[in-house]
């Protein structure tokens, strides 16, 4: 069963790349106090995420600010020097903080993981995105297989936009 609107987000930690190098860092950490746009793609580097889903969510991040979003989060089942390479060819900068789930731990205990063996890259993320208010999930989408339309910017956009 996944996550669901009004549930917290589990206690895990994920990978960040800070100045510092390869930092461990909780989601306590990086959700509480925030309203945090958070997306998850398949694998870094793989044509929907990088050719559709990343690129949306950079040329938004502006329209995303000003609709109150206060940190907007990619996150993938990669480790952080994918993450992070993935993030410099795609010229993220301080926009988009890449997340790793390197051994898919958030991502198993929301319930968005799929089984992508037949494809050779194991368990990822299904394609989804959350607005997360201080750690509680306020709104989500998630897509189908091969699909980048619920979790799209835009639709994290429509629905900042959408009055309650």
């Amino acid at each position: 069963m996944s996550i669901a609107i009004g549930d917290p987000l589990p206690d895990i930690t994920l990978r960040i790349m800070t100045p510092a190098g390869d930092q461990p860092v909780n989601t306590l950490e990086l959700f509480s106090g925030y309203r945090v746009a958070l997306f998850a793609v398949p694998g870094a580097f793989t044509p929907a995420c990088s050719g559709i889903h990343l690129p949306g969510f950079i040329a938004r991040h502006d329209r995303l600010k000003a609709a109150g979003i206060e940190r907007i989060l990619c996150l993938a089942v990669n480790d952080i020097f994918v993450m992070n390479a993935w993030g410099e060819i795609h010229q993220v900068g301080d926009r988009i903080r890449m997340v790793a789930d390197g051994n898919a731990e958030f991502t198993r205990a929301v319930g968005l993981d799929m089984d992508a063996h037949s494809s050779g890259m194991g368990i990822r993320s299904q394609r989804y995105a959350m607005i997360v208010d201080s750690g509680r999930v306020t709104w989500m989408g998630v897509d189908e297989a091969g699909q980048v339309s619920r979790s799209a910017a835009d639709a994290v956009l429509a629905a900042l936009e959408t009055p309650p």
